[in-house]
């Protein structure tokens, strides 16, 4: 980390030519990756990122650059190679700084970068043990545990200074059950920002195993998906990857601010059925995409995004909210200092409902139930989606029935926000790694139960009979 002394340097080199704002970033990363494969260690890697990024923001213009050079040298020529984007007088002058206080919102009971690698190997042994013995069918399993411990320090014109550290932690499992020429593989990966205490207490690691296996072998026996428009039910968590991917991406000031979203115009309007209210919160205590600031140094929100039905905000940094004549609202993230920050979701998820799972799938008479998502494609800018189902069913008469695979959900994302008809009271949420011009970062995507009245399903089985 740096000296007061040398950010005002820095940050004086960086304003001379007329930027308005100007920003250092300096990380320090220990991330550390272990798996393994069919029983037998496969991977065991341990990395430190450690560099800086510079940004000076004119306006509606930014300059953005980063360095692994944290010395003086360093980072005043990074700050005068990106200054001479600029041909203004100085505007600004930082006189001093002033460090403001972070609070952590999750408290570690055992940080995972304190954790032996032998225990770590006891933990995935145990789980992989759970799934090669479930069936003969399983042919292949991989478990692993990745973790990160980030230190960041950030300087701005605004004479503030802002230390943070954070931790998180995450278990994947992974099972490929074969049977006659077919291969099916099911996969499940929870994480947190608490400690080793998550995969110890809060999650059953060796049931978590059977599940995954359990799911592999069953969707050995499943018949291809039919197709057509029909009702869908997304069962709770993992439903909410089509949330996030199909509506939330277009509520970012990234594309918000650009007029490069379906939503751009949409503040105060209603753009999703009445009983639809979706939240973006980057402060609940030990959650995967939670943080104590955001890479501007704001304090993370709750933001709702859908109150009813209608767009009540917009997910914000400060340079995107400028062009709306807004403030950042906490959603400022990026993956290290070689990216830029914008404006990402953190813990996204559709609010609980007051109807059951059980209401919810007797009052289908035909459609399908879909209960985890897998990979799929987005256009922000019209909202327009395709995903593929990684474990389906049949709903018959308020029943479910049997297992469907190559089930693909095909819509726009403004579409099934208006058809949703009913929500349940289940809400879960399920992690993931979300990609976008600021690079990969942790987020939650949750949702209850919740039916969408009609969406169009492609699959190799005929018509839904």
């Amino acid at each position: 980390m740096i000296s007061k002394q040398l950010a005002k340097d820095v940050l004086d080199v960086a304003l001379s030519t007329g930027g308005d704002f100007a920003e250092i970033f300096i990380e320090r990363t220990n991330s550390s990756y272990l798996s393994i494969e069919n029983g037998k260690v496969d991977a065991a890697v341990a990395t430190l990122t450690y560099g800086a990024g510079i940004r000076i923001l004119n306006k509606f213009q930014s300059v953005y650059g980063y360095t692994n050079n944290v010395s003086k040298k360093g980072l005043v020529s990074l700050a005068e190679s990106l200054s001479k984007s600029y041909s203004g007088k100085r505007q600004l002058e930082v006189t001093d700084i002033k460090k403001v206080h972070v609070k952590c919102i999750s408290p570690l009971e055992k940080p995972l970068s304190l954790v032996s690698r032998k225990e770590k190997i006891a933990l995935l042994k145990g789980a992989d043990s759970e799934m090669q013995k479930f069936d003969k069918r399983i042919v292949r399993t991989q478990t692993g545990i990745s973790s990160s411990k980030k230190d960041i320090q950030i300087f701005n014109s605004e004479g503030k200074e802002f230390i943070d550290s954070k931790e998180r932690g995450r278990i994947f499992m992974i099972a490929i059950a074969s049977e006659n020429g077919q291969i099916e593989t099911f996969y499940v990966g929870p994480g947190s920002s608490k400690g080793f205490e998550f995969f110890t207490k809060d999650i059953d690691v060796k049931e978590m195993a059977m599940k995954v296996a359990s799911k592999a072998i069953l969707m050995l026996t499943a018949k291809e998906c039919p197709s057509g428009k029909m009702p869908v039910i997304l069962g709770n968590g993992v439903g909410g990857v089509l949330f996030h991917e199909a509506c939330g991406h277009s509520l970012e000031g990234t594309s918000v601010s650009k007029k490069l979203s379906v939503f751009s115009d949409s503040l105060g309007k209603q753009i999703a059925s009445p009983i639809v209210t979706a939240i973006d919160d980057g402060t609940i205590p030990g959650a995967w995409g939670s943080n104590n600031i955001d890479d501007e140094g704001h304090l993370t929100q709750r933001n709702v995004l859908i109150k009813d039905g209608v767009c009540t905000s917009f997910l914000l940094d400060d340079f995107t909210g400028r062009r709306l004549g807004m403030k950042g609202n906490g959603a400022c993230r990026r993956e290290s200092y070689k990216y830029e920050p914008t404006s990402r979701m953190s813990n996204t998820f559709i609010a609980a409902g007051k109807s059951t799972k059980e209401e919810i799938i007797a009052s289908t008479k035909l459609g399908l139930y879909a209960t985890s998502l897998g990979g799929g494609q987005v256009n922000p800018v019209t909202g327009e989606f395709n995903f593929a189902c990684d474990e389906a069913y049949i709903v018959r008469d308020g029943k479910i029935c049997e297992p469907v695979r190559g089930a693909m959900l095909i819509g726009k994302g403004s579409e099934i926000l208006q058809h949703i008809d009913m929500i349940g009271n289940d809400l879960e949420c399920t992690q993931g790694m979300c990609g976008s011009s600021s690079g990969s970062v942790p987020t939650d995507v949750g949702q209850p139960t919740v039916r969408v009245s009609e969406v169009t399903i492609g699959g190799r089985g005929g018509e839904l009979k």
